[in-house]
């Protein structure tokens, strides 16, 4: 059966809602990243079968079809939009290997965009003619008493399962602290310079008396130790193993992944039998594992996931993670991928990804190099 690898992996950087990219569509964003992943690669971009995108806020209307023209790409590729909310970047990389694995297409490039500072505004309507009601979090499931607010859910999981504040607030102080180290020593072989932004801006050195001062969102869970709204774009070059063979470039195999669904009311516990099931897939245990990417929407939720699977600490986030950039919420598992990628190409060995997503629904990538 023929394989499917990532041979190229670049984003942008991770900016604050408002901020930078403020003024940028999410093509704005995009298109650099795939202009830059195929010129890594060597790749002419007329060779290109198909685009995933992941986006999770847009407006609709296909926008990896705008992603697709914005790039340069053949009009032939039509693009494929794909929205399961956090955990769609990193189902657009699996969708991918499943096109590549098929026969379907040789070379898919895979991601997410998305831009929080763009996102439209929404409103509920109703056929008695009441005035629309605006809206921010969508639904997400048929039952107001099961689908609560993303920071009330993380507070009961921290309630749940003894997470403290002071284990969510050292949490997110290391992150930082990793992503400053990180920021020094490795953004130029992952992060795009879109409109001269190549660093993460929100990446600080975050202190226990700045997270004692930090305002409460719900809970135990404050500003300091939840990922803040962001923009950003990741993509991934999937091609098949024959394919690659024609480069002189480190491929890294995507071996399993699994999505899964779990309680709504804790969505934050969802990516641990995702992980379960990607790892039994690949035939791995967390021991096995040379680095993990667990997305930080908020720091109790990648606790429980790192705790919940059995990964060991060392190997999680080694150069931070979402609660040091910010939560753009179609690209963050693609940010994830991405990051994985260039982890694996400098330390031969077996990653994982993984995220939650509101609903209950967890995703997680097994990806090994070497």
């Amino acid at each position: 059966m023929t394989r499917a690898v990532i041979i190229a992996a670049r984003r942008t950087a991770v900016i604050p809602q408002g901020g930078a990219f403020a003024f940028c569509d999410i093509h704005d964003l995009a298109a650099p990243v795939i202009q830059a992943v195929l010129a890594d690669a060597g790749l002419d971009a007329d060779e290109v079968g198909e685009l995933i995108l992941s986006n999770a806020l847009g407006a609709g209307g296909n926008p990896a079809r705008r992603v697709v023209l914005a790039a340069g790409l053949p009009e032939r590729v039509a693009g494929l939009t794909i929205d399961r909310q956090c955990c769609g970047g990193l189902d657009a990389v699996l969708l991918a290997r499943a096109m590549v694995v098929s026969g379907q297409h040789d070379i898919v490039l895979a991601g997410g965009a998305e831009s929080y500072s763009r996102r439209p505004l929404r409103s509920r309507t109703f056929a008695d003619g009441r005035p629309a009601v605006p809206y921010d979090q969508a639904p997400f499931t048929p039952w107001a008493d099961r689908d609560p607010d993303m920071a009330d859910a993380a507070d009961a999981l921290g309630r749940k399962l003894g997470l403290s504040r002071q284990m969510q607030d050292d949490w997110a102080i290391e992150s930082h602290a990793k992503a400053m180290r990180w920021q020094d020593q490795s953004r130029a072989a992952e992060i795009v310079s879109v409109q001269g932004n190549a660093c993460d801006a929100f990446t600080r050195n975050l202190t226990q008396r700045l997270c004692d001062r930090a305002p409460a969102v719900s809970g135990d869970v404050t500003v300091a130790n939840m990922a803040v709204a962001a923009d950003g774009a990741a993509f991934c070059l999937v091609v098949s193993e024959r394919f690659a063979k024609r480069f002189q470039r480190p491929t890294v195999q995507i071996l399993s992944g699994a999505t899964v669904g779990g309680d709504p009311v804790l969505p934050g516990l969802a990516p641990v039998a995702a992980i379960t099931a990607a790892l039994d897939q690949a035939g791995l245990t967390p021991p096995n594992l040379t680095s993990a990417e667990i997305m930080e929407a908020f720091a109790v939720q990648a606790i429980a996931c790192q705790q919940g699977a059995g990964i060991p600490r060392e190997i999680v986030n080694p150069g931070g993670g979402g609660l040091a950039r910010g939560h753009p919420v179609g690209a963050s598992g693609a940010i994830l991928a991405a990051r994985l990628y260039h982890q694996l190409v400098a330390q031969n060995g077996a990653g994982v990804a993984a995220i939650a997503a509101a609903g209950g629904l967890g995703t997680a990538l097994v990806l090994q190099s070497g």
